[in-house]
């Protein structure tokens, strides 16, 4: 083999091995949710010992008391900001409503391409601020509570992914994904800090371990 067909095998292998890598990266995660960045786990921790710890209590909850979605800005409510926030190429109409796109959730690592799939969780769940002492609150602080998109409270995730956690602390139920846990604990204890709620014995025992290994 000449040294000029040697050259340009070695080229065009060269070419293949980057068309290769190029392809690998478009066929991976497309993005991941574009969740506040948390507080540092050192942070955390301390944030976390300074924490009230509480018995929790469920008396007289109800959703509505938690309302939401409200305009976040222009036609688009918080559901409609965060699904723009967290996605990919995000293609919405006059109402904002997303009518294409990609999204990437952290909490099982699926993609999805249609807006419907998705759930905007609460990463503290409403249900388990009322519990730890947004029962004590006025309806405009639970409407701030529920539709804030500047603490990392809010995060578009597979739809049944976020069924199955519903109201649950991090003492009962965790994403799936390992690699996202410490981001997942110090959202959390972020947002507890923020907002003054209270953790329960198991609650902040779980937090405790899963920091220690952030």
């Amino acid at each position: 083999m000449s040294k000029f067909y040697a050259r340009r095998r070695l080229s065009i292998l060269g070419a293949l091995t980057a068309l290769i890598a190029s392809v690998a990266v478009l066929n991976g995660p497309t993005a991941s949710a574009a969740l506040p960045t948390p507080v540092s786990a050192a942070t955390a921790r301390t944030y976390l010992a300074s924490l009230t710890v509480a018995t929790e209590s469920r008396t007289g909850y109800d959703r509505d008391l938690f309302p939401t979605w409200i305009t976040i800005s222009g036609t688009c409510n918080t559901r409609e900001y965060i699904l723009k926030r967290d996605g990919t190429n995000v293609v919405t109409d006059s109402a904002c409503a997303s009518t294409s796109g990609s999204w990437y959730s952290p909490y099982d690592g699926a993609t999805w391409t249609a807006a419907s799939d998705l759930d905007i969780d609460h990463l503290v769940p409403l249900a388990e601020a009322w519990d730890s002492g947004a029962s004590a609150w006025t309806t405009a602080r639970r409407q701030s509570f529920a539709n804030d998109v500047t603490r990392p409270q809010l995060i578009a995730v597979t739809d049944n992914v976020n069924q199955s956690k519903s109201d649950q602390d991090p003492a009962e139920w965790m994403p799936s994904v390992t690699s996202y846990r410490c981001t997942y604990v110090r959202a959390w204890v972020q947002v507890k800090y923020y907002y003054g709620l209270s953790v329960d014995s198991a609650e902040k025992s779980a937090l405790t371990s899963y920091l220690a290994n952030c």
